[in-house]
């Protein structure tokens, strides 16, 4: 199994001294962060995409170029890219000009992501918001597997025999699909043969067993092979030396996130209780220790029938850079060699 790090890159209020970290601080720390990472020999850094006043990502593909040119070996990927509201052509020109950069390195994982800020944003309309995905990742998929495309659809102009470059360094481009937990967005995937990269958000992720298995059975009867039908995980969490220092850190940044989205959403306010609900042995939130959070890990891959790969999204507007390094580090040293033993 192979264990990365996600990032929405939040904005930051150091916590040490109530300082508002500028936008262009907090860009050089996170390519500080990227450049750790592949330093302690993690598989992966995702960046996610959102158009809010709090995050930082709405531009994935530049930031991951920037990293590219200071990494040597780590995957660079979306973590998602919201391909409902691009046009698929610029999405496939992008990333296939990041994997020219990197070498080979890129992954892009395509959703519909958890917020709609980008529908009004760029003109779309919500009624929409399955057709959109659908139609644009038959287009994409179809840029990727040949050169010249003729393709007709509801959202997009007509393409008659176009031909479409940059062409990327790896043949194909891997695309993975993004999913929450919608049964039929499993099933999609599994009939496409993509990789799938499940967001787990709340509850408790042995819930998902029924639903991957899904997928896996939707993969064998289109007739992909086992191997194609990757699995990975993109989950909430953090690393520190002790769990209760982990808790400790991570909390006041979990509840200014948790309370400004279930205040939009009219959710119940969180609380500690809750907070340590989902830190616990059978929660969402994969944090801890590093003997804690790896016994976790392979927990919950045997419990949903074996995963891939495994994100840690480690945003929080309350976490000091230096501990989000120590957290890289120590999710690349230690629990990334125990993952690997297995």
């Amino acid at each position: 199994m192979h264990v990365g790090v996600d990032s929405f890159v939040s904005s930051v209020t150091d916590p040490t001294d109530g300082r508002v970290i500028s936008p262009a601080e907090r860009m050089e720390h996170l390519l500080e962060e990227i450049t750790l990472a592949d330093q302690v020999g993690l598989y992966s850094f995702g960046i996610g995409e959102h158009h809010r006043s709090e995050y930082y990502d709405s531009a994935p593909s530049i930031i991951l170029a920037a990293a590219a040119s200071r990494t040597e070996q780590i995957r660079l990927g979306s973590a998602v890219k919201v391909l409902s509201a691009d046009d698929p052509v610029r999405v496939f020109q992008e990333f296939a000009t990041l994997d020219l950069i990197s070498k080979g390195r890129v992954d892009l994982v395509v959703g519909r992501g958890s917020f709609t800020e980008s529908f009004p944003l760029f003109g779309l309309d919500l009624h929409d918001y399955d057709s959109l995905f659908v139609e644009k990742l038959d287009l994409l998929l179809q840029i990727r597997d040949n050169v010249e495309v003729t393709w007709q659809g509801r959202h997009r102009p007509a393409l008659n025999r176009q031909s479409i470059y940059p062409r990327p360094v790896q043949d194909p481009l891997p695309i993975w699909v993004g999913v929450g937990g919608s049964p039929e967005s499993f099933v999609r995937a599994g009939l496409l043969g993509l990789p799938l990269m499940v967001a787990i958000i709340g509850g408790e992720p042995r819930q998902f067993a029924p639903l991957i298995d899904l997928y896996r059975r939707a993969g064998a009867e289109a007739g992909h092979a086992p191997e194609k039908l990757q699995v990975g995980l993109h989950v909430f969490g953090f690393v520190a030396e002790s769990t209760q220092k982990a808790a400790d850190t991570i909390y006041p940044g979990w509840h200014e996130m948790f309370t400004k989205v279930s205040r939009e959403r009219g959710f119940a306010q969180p609380t500690r209780a809750q907070f340590d609900a989902t830190s616990g042995p059978n929660g969402a939130f994969f944090m801890g220790d590093p003997a804690t959070v790896a016994e976790k890990i392979k927990r919950i891959s045997e419990q949903v029938g074996g995963v891939d790969r495994l994100s840690l999204q480690m945003t929080n507007p309350r976490l000091a850079h230096s501990d989000l390094l120590r957290g890289i580090e120590l999710l690349g040293t230690e629990v990334a060699p125990l993952i690997a033993t297995e």
